[in-house]
């Protein structure tokens, strides 16, 4: 009989009489499906792009509750799960988002916060300070970074790789939105203190990025930029067969 694959398996028999475990739910398709699945995701998501004019129609609630479950299904370190959602379609209280982000942004633009070399690379964006969308947009959705938990006597418990863990919510999120046909940008006012007193977070939160969401303005322009090729994001570094080279992920933002 030949030795198993793993000498170490996963789990281990001690952590399996301590803590519950269960069958992975896992799908497997064929590689012809697998290709189709691989390459239509990568289609879809060429179209992504951000968007800074929004149209004020309504979205459902619904959508954006879905986008953030998805959101929730991101890996974490030690599954702390260190992330809230705080979304908000308030009138009133986006106007105070758009007027606190915008004074920020006024002296980052127009200020001595960003240094030419900042400027030269936003220029083919043509973003100013101008924040307009916050309070156009139907949905703002602030994603909070939990920087430590707090344990049922008050004590303050770790958790583990929060901005890894939280970016990956958030890039899954950007997913969800595109999946369903919503739009977004991913906003970040710096400094975005503001946010937590806005939202009335506790101390262990801290802003991470501010999402408007919302369906885009007809014929809505974005910049021609291009992505970059796919030779140019991976690196092959095993000396293997070389396989059928994939659609270039590059084009647009």
């Amino acid at each position: 009989m030949p030795d198993p694959i793993y000498e170490h398996p996963y789990p281990t028999s001690e952590a399996l009489a301590r803590y519950p475990f269960e069958p992975l739910d896992h799908v497997r398709y064929t590689d012809a499906e697998m290709r189709e699945r691989g390459t239509g995701l990568l289609a879809e998501m060429r179209r992504r792009r951000s968007v800074r004019m929004f149209s004020d129609e309504p979205v459902d609630r619904e959508l954006i509750d879905t986008a953030i479950g998805t959101a929730a299904t991101a890996p974490s370190g030690a599954h702390c799960q260190p992330w809230k959602f705080v979304i908000t379609n308030d009138a009133a209280q986006k106007r105070r988002v758009r007027l606190a982000a915008e004074a920020e942004e006024r002296t980052n633009y127009l200020g001595e916060r960003m240094n030419d070399e900042w400027r030269d690379a936003l220029g083919p964006l043509g973003t100013d300070h101008h924040k307009e969308f916050l309070e156009v947009a139907p949905w703002l959705v602030v994603l909070f970074e939990e920087r430590y938990r707090i344990g049922a006597d008050g004590e303050r418990l770790h958790n583990y790789y929060v901005k890894e863990s939280v970016g990956i919510a958030a890039g899954m999120f950007i997913t969800a939105l595109h999946h369903v046909g919503l739009v977004t940008l991913t906003h970040t006012p710096s400094p975005m203190a503001f946010l937590r007193t806005e939202f009335d977070r506790p101390e262990n939160e801290r802003p991470f990025v501010l999402f408007p969401v919302g369906y885009p303005m007809p014929d809505t322009l974005v910049p021609t930029l291009e992505r970059k090729a796919l030779d140019a994001v991976r690196v092959v570094t095993a000396d293997e067969p070389e396989a059928s080279t994939p659609p270039n992920p590059g084009d647009s933002q």
